[in-house]
């Protein structure tokens, strides 16, 4: 649900604690809920935190699901359905803070929900390539499909589609995601 105000990012990050069971977007300064999901979209985004999780030194890389946010201006604030946080970057801030990050990220997932079609793809996609985002993946789980976009030194992106199998995470050394098995939980 969208409200009619335009905030400050001050004041979105007042709204956006304070209202801890509500899950709210910044776009262009107005409010936004990040609308309910479906069970498949929340059970895909659960368990790929959970498998990347258990692949990760916690000293080295945070997951988050459905919490922080990628924030690619004052005026805008998305929450990704899945992210991985380099420590170094998070260990700085205050705990009680808002998790809203500017810098770019290791790896931002996005899985396609009935309730959002195909708008992640459209509005936020070209924010994460601005963002600099290192490794962006877009999971469509009725197809049973994964898009990798992955950035390259001269600052492009490569994609690249899978439909099973293992799939790795090019920023995060060492680490895969069964597709298949993600896909089947």
């Amino acid at each position: 649900m969208a409200t009619a105000t335009t905030l400050s990012e001050q004041a979105y990050r007042e709204l956006a604690l304070n209202e801890e069971d509500r899950f709210w977007e910044l776009w262009d300064g107005v409010p936004v809920e990040k609308p309910w999901m479906s069970i498949e979209h929340n059970a895909v985004a659960l368990y790929l935190g959970v498998a990347l999780a258990n692949q990760l030194d916690r000293r080295l890389y945070r997951i988050t699901v459905n919490g922080d946010r990628a924030r690619p201006s004052p005026r805008n604030s998305y929450i990704p359905d899945v992210i991985a946080i380099s420590a170094a970057y998070q260990d700085p801030l205050d705990r009680r803070a808002l998790g809203i990050y500017t810098d770019p990220l290791p790896l931002v997932v996005e899985v396609w929900s009935p309730t959002t079609g195909d708008y992640d793809i459209e509005a936020k996609l070209p924010v994460y390539r601005t963002r600099g985002d290192l490794e962006i993946w877009f999971i469509y789980p009725y197809e049973r499909t994964l898009t990798a976009r992955r950035r390259q030194p001269d600052s492009t992106y490569t994609e690249e589609r899978y439909k099973g199998g293992i799939v790795p995470v090019a920023s995060l050394p060492g680490v895969s995601i069964d597709l298949d098995a993600l896909l089947d939980g």
